[in-house]
């Protein structure tokens, strides 16, 4: 058997057969000219196609068989990455506690299946920034490719954890990426973003405080992770709190918290039993910080001593964990009600008086769809149909144009999914900036390979209950 496999015609066999399956996955039949490459490397030999080394030479120096072993591995773990599986870790607390910050993910490119890129020339393993620079671009963008993607296992489904390109993203100020574009020009008008000129409490001014304005095409957006909550065809409705699908409530399904006031007698909590409680530092410093909006929907807090005031996110399990204490007077979840009016969310229209936790309904669009449209549902589509699918629209009296054409319907040319984080009052989801179409998902979340808690200090930091965890 051994003797049969390093035959060269045997060697250039299989090698051809497996890169014709490649070629039929991928659908490029230019690639087919690749088996004249494969032929030359294994039966003619004419081209000496790894030109760092000395041909025909018995041994290499060390410093070749280094740069050997990197151009390998740079190309075998871009293959990977681009096709099969990729590594994300979790910067935010959006999941929790279904994920922790510090959890480090293998997400499948093939469970949904992978998406070719839309900007294929780019620097290996930078995702849209030069390593050490702040606003050198990674990839070039005089070559960009349509969105197309590769037969995969399947498809998104609901409750999945999926990895996507954050919608908002495509324009940035590169000083305030965590702040979605869109929110600042709501908040402080073109005028002060692209002259870069904010203003502080005291009225002065801040130069560079925006940053410079940038464009990403849809691969080179931020990466986000959520639950898809409704798939395309779905309709969604959030009523106090509580997800409906199609009039179903959602399956409990993940381990979503909520914040919660807890007024106390004065006292303070040990910090022990915060940690058995898996309340972070992070948490524990904005656990002061009281949004004056919430006297207008929680009652009983205006004679409150305002230090005897902490807000944590909690499971529910926690939340009688907390209610036990015998220095603790009350625990009330953070309800708002229906028909207060959160300017962040979306479609952010005075029509619509939507809040985190009285949502809806919505209809996802489906790929096919008719929807009627008119200037009271526009909002909800809008940006679906300029910015996702590349139309132009505008409305005049009354009526809407697209592509300069009278339209009063628009038929779908993607899927929409609607994600969501599991800590329902600390996640910027679908609930603040709409649909993830189709052409923006990663793949799918599979499982955590590793977490460290950043609170903690090395080794004790190390979540060894967390390693090779699945991923509900």
């Amino acid at each position: 058997m051994k003797k049969l496999f390093a035959n060269k015609w045997v060697k250039f066999g299989v090698v051809a057969f497996l890169y014709l399956l490649f070629v039929i996955w991928v659908q490029n039949w230019w690639l087919l000219l690749g088996f004249v490459i494969i032929y030359d490397l294994y039966i003619s030999q004419k081209v000496h196609w790894a030109f760092w080394k000395k041909k025909d030479a018995e041994k290499q120096t060390k410093t070749v068989e280094w740069i050997d072993a990197l151009i390998f591995a740079v190309i075998a773990a871009t293959i990977i990455r681009l096709f099969f599986i990729e590594a994300f870790t979790i910067p935010t607390s959006s999941m929790e506690k279904s994920l922790l910050v510090g959890d480090y993910l293998f997400v499948s490119k093939l469970s949904y299946g992978p998406r070719m890129p839309n900007t294929p020339i780019a620097v290996p393993f930078a995702h849209n920034t030069m390593p050490f620079t702040t606003d050198t671009k990674s990839y070039a963008e005089w070559l960009q490719w349509p969105y197309r993607r590769l037969a995969g296992l399947g498809k998104v489904e609901r409750n999945d954890v999926v990895v996507f390109n954050f919608p908002e993203g495509d324009t940035v100020c590169l000083n305030q990426q965590a702040l979605s574009y869109y929110r600042l020009l709501r908040d402080c008008g073109r005028d002060a973003i692209h002259n870069d000129l904010a203003y502080d409490k005291n009225g002065q001014p801040l130069r560079g405080y925006f940053g410079k304005v940038q464009s990403r095409p849809v691969d080179r957006r931020e990466n986000y992770i959520k639950r898809c909550v409704a798939i395309a065809g779905d309709s969604i409705q959030v009523i106090d709190g509580q997800v409906y699908v199609n009039g179903n409530p959602q399956e409990n399904i993940g381990d979503r918290q909520y914040k919660y006031i807890i007024v106390t007698d004065g006292s303070s909590f040990n910090p022990t039993k915060l940690d058995e409680l898996g309340i972070s530092e992070e948490d524990r410093k904005s656990s002061r910080y009281i949004d004056p909006s919430l006297l207008d929907y929680v009652e009983g807090l205006k004679d409150v001593n305002a230090n005897n005031i902490f807000i944590f996110p909690l499971v529910e399990e926690n939340v009688e964990k907390l209610r036990a204490m015998p220095f603790v007077k009350s625990v009330t979840r953070i309800m708002r009600p229906k028909g207060y009016r959160e300017d962040y969310i979306f479609p952010h229209d005075p029509k619509f008086n939507w809040n985190e936790d009285n949502f809806g309904p919505l209809y996802v669009p489906k790929k096919g769809d008719v929807i009627k449209l008119t200037v009271d549902n526009l909002p909800l589509y809008r940006r679906c149909i300029e910015a996702y699918e590349g139309n132009s629209l505008y409305v005049k009296d009354d009526q809407i144009f697209i592509n300069n054409q009278p339209a009063d319907s628009y038929t779908f040319r993607m899927d929409y999914f609607f994600m969501m984080g599991d800590s329902r009052h600390n996640s910027a989801d679908s609930r603040f900036w709409g649909f993830v179409p189709e052409d923006h998902v990663v793949g799918k979340a599979l499982f955590i390979w590793f977490s460290t808690d950043k609170d903690k200090s090395f080794p004790s930091s190390i979540r060894w209950s967390r390693i090779f965890k699945g991923i509900d």
